[in-house]
């Protein structure tokens, strides 16, 4: 099905089903602990035997050798692999590092080797005795250092944009702003480590695994082990958290495959915690400087964005001027991507790449502007807000609620009663501050696909290999069905997460949830022809309510039709050059009050508020879930997450969750989330959008500017921690 225009008579804006408040379906299986999540497949592989990954202990070099005598000879070791004896492995086209070392290590912790025994005790006791020598090399680890020769990215990052001439733009600006902030490396820390379990029938292999993207994990594993596409088969019916952490193939996967072949046997790898945050991907840190000249009235006229950041050889920027391109006004525009070459693990997707850790500078950079020009910071965004794109006026949004997410946040928030001076309101001991920045993410539609069936009980069941990483997509593909076919959700049976149903767009970038629906419309809609078709009525008159189909006065029972034989409905959601005839984004605001205690600058976070409007909410209860998770990780992006470099060795130092801290109940107060009334009729036939990353970005930009409100103390090298404000905190009372 092709997605052009918006139908005119729409099945799923009855919102019978659809829209509701609803539980999720797979809610009693993962708090009863029987949902089948990637190490748990135990039916799928009852003698399964277990891998210990090995990683290196340097971050740049060679291996010389790899003595695996003694580990050979420990009590239950069935096998072990190394580059030695795994075969030629390619680098799938996912990945910027390769997933099994040697002769060349890339990376500290990059896997080495697999010991593969009866037991995991085993297999990590054997892995002591396994002897790597190293020839070190010295790599590079600073991204300060590596800024001056930081290269520009490849065309198809779209490193670099104009509009007007800046330069000239922002020399005549009588009010003018020049700031450089930093965001360091994150790490995505969800709460299921990367797990597979592999098994061989012959020449074909079935990987039970937590993977986001089912498609592009499978085409991965096919090329990585040079075997046909049609020879892989991956299952993650349920994924504890990924975060972008799980979009690709990692090196867990591919050696239990490689384990599983070499052991005649299944083999099933977790990544060991303390394993998982040097050998798997990170938010890459960066560096951003950020340009901003006004009219002393405060209109934007000229604006830019730079920013450098690291990654891997061939590796990708992180695109953190990706709002700046779209969210203000102003006729002077310049954007800049620079990619520096570092010896890291690999920089790649966390949640609201680009967006989350640009406007952790962009939104202290308006605050600081809005400062200068004595002006009121929700004022200064409300008055440069834009109904076109910017930088090609031509293109207008599909929708744009930025304002009314504004002025109604600030209303319910309590804005007026902020004191615009910094350091003044004090409860106790405490500093108390309000601090607000605007929520900024792309849209993006993906082709997606599924197949429903009425089956001869007259129960629905949708497959589709789309994946639920604790979204509640379970849930909205069932919602959407229910309503397309006009019966209960009690009736809808859903089924995700296996490469042999029909491809999804899959779980990231907030693009799963409404490009998935999309795709269950769709073949509900092909399944709703060929119920009218077989009960002799017209297809584009039929209603589809309360288990039946009518039209022209006549019904049937959907059951009754299906008694004699199953049903099937299957077809893709496309959408052609939509995206180039309009831009697609979602919009919001966060606000933020903290309190700071006055003698030792410990900072608290008071009350949280975001606006989001983000088309039809097709679950209000999953989606307030949402939006409050990523507001939690905002606040460990401003307060406390940084993944310390060893810019000697090369190396997060802090890679296990006693060091690597993330909020917890404690630190985080009751937060409020409205979503605005909107539907979206460009975006899809759900007429939604994204929402999942929504709510991150901007978050630690609100919590950074509260704490400048608290203290007059101005901080742009994220985390804000208790250290950069003591020295300058006013004197106690």
């Amino acid at each position: 099905m092709k997605f052009t225009t918006p139908a005119t008579t729409n099945p799923i804006d009855r919102l019978k089903v659809v829209g509701k408040p609803t539980d999720r379906i797979d809610g009693p299986l993962k708090t009863t602990g029987t949902a089948p999540y990637a190490y748990e497949q135990h039916k799928a592989a009852p003698n399964a035997a277990y891998g210990y990954v090995v990683g290196s202990s340097i971050a740049k070099g060679r291996i010389k050798s790899i003595d695996t005598t003694d580990a050979k000879r420990a009590p239950g070791v069935i096998a072990i692999v190394t580059y030695e004896n795994a075969g030629k492995l390619e680098k799938g086209d996912y990945n910027t590092a390769r997933l099994l070392a040697g002769p060349q290590v890339e990376h500290y912790h990059q896997a080495v080797a697999l010991i593969v025994a009866d037991s995991f005790e085993q297999a990590r006791a054997a892995s002591t005795l396994l002897r790597v020598n190293y020839a070190k090399e010295q790599g590079n680890y600073d991204l300060e250092k590596a800024r001056e020769t930081a290269r520009k990215p490849k065309e198809k990052d779209k490193p670099d944009t104009r509009a007007g001439t800046f330069e000239s733009g922002y020399a005549k600006a009588p009010v003018k702003l020049d700031a450089t902030y930093t965001t360091p490396d994150q790490s995505h820390v969800m709460m299921e480590p990367h797990s597979s379990i592999a098994v061989w029938n012959g020449d074909k292999l079935t990987l039970y695994t937590a993977n986001q993207m089912i498609n592009w994990g499978k085409k991965d594993m096919a090329k990585t082990l040079g075997i046909p596409e049609d020879n892989v088969r991956l299952v993650s019916p349920y994924i504890g958290g990924g975060f972008g952490g799980k979009l690709f193939l990692r090196s867990e996967a591919v050696l239990a495959a490689l384990g599983a072949r070499a052991a005649g046997r299944p083999v099933k790898v977790q990544l060991q915690r303390a394993l998982m945050f040097n050998n798997t991907t990170h938010r890459p840190a960066t560096i951003q400087r950020i340009r901003i000249g006004a009219t002393r009235e405060g209109r934007i006229t000229a604006i830019a964005h730079d920013s450098w950041s690291g990654d891997l050889p061939d590796g990708q920027p992180e695109t953190a001027v990706n709002q700046t391109r779209l969210l203000y006004a102003g006729a002077d525009r310049l954007t800049t991507m620079r990619l520096a070459t570092l010896d890291l693990p690999e920089g790649n997707a966390m949640r609201a790449p680009g967006e989350a850790p640009g406007m952790m500078a962009l939104e202290i950079a308006v605050d600081e502007m809005a400062e200068k020009l004595k002006m009121d910071p929700v004022t200064f965004r409300v008055i440069n807000d834009t109904t076109v794109d910017p930088e090609d006026r031509k293109r207008k949004f599909s929708q744009r609620r930025f304002v009314d997410c504004m002025r109604m946040g600030a209303e319910r928030f309590g804005w007026s009663k902020r004191n615009a001076k910094p350091g003044q309101v004090r409860d106790g001991r405490w500093l108390v501050g309000m601090g607000v920045a605007s929520a900024f993410r792309n849209n993006m539609n993906m082709k997606s696909a599924a197949r429903v069936r009425l089956e001869r009980d007259g129960m629905i069941t949708v497959e589709t290999d789309m994946t639920d990483i604790g979204t509640g997509t379970y849930t909205i593909i069932g919602q959407t069905a229910a309503e397309m076919l006009g019966v209960p959700l009690e009736r809808v049976n859903v089924r995700l997460g296996d490469s042999s149903f029909p491809v999804s767009a899959g779980s990231g970038g907030q693009w799963g949830g409404n490009s998935s629906t999309a795709g269950v419309y769709a073949a509900c809609v092909k399944l709703r022809e060929q119920i009218a078709q077989k009960a002799g009525l017209d297809a584009a008159q039929a209603d589809f309510s309360d288990g039946k189909v009518s039209a022209g006065g006549r019904s049937a029972d959907l059951r009754e039709l299906a008694s004699t034989g199953e049903i099937v409905g299957e077809d893709t959601m496309e959408y052609g050059d939509l995206d180039k005839k309009m831009q697609q984004s979602t919009f919001g605001a966060h606000f933020v009050e903290v309190g700071v205690d006055a003698a030792t600058g410990e900072i608290r976070v008071r009350r949280m508020l975001a606006v989001c409007a983000a088309g039809r909410i097709l679950n209000p209860k999953a989606a307030r879930s949402q939006v409050i998770g990523a507001m939690t990780m905002g606040v460990g992006a401003a307060l406390m997450e940084e993944l310390v470099v060893d810019k000697r060795i090369g190396y997060f130092v802090n890679h296990d969750m006693a060091l690597y801290e993330v909020p917890v109940h404690a630190d985080i107060p009751h937060q409020e989330v409205v979503f605005l009334d909107e539907t979206d009729p460009a975006s899809s036939p759900m007429k939604a959008k994204g929402v999942g990353e929504l709510g991150i970005c901007g978050v630690a930009a609100a919590v950074a500017n509260a704490v400048y409100n608290a203290t007059g103390v101005r901080v742009r090298e994220y985390p804000v921690t208790l250290d950069k404000l003591l020295a300058k905190l006013p004197m106690p009372v």
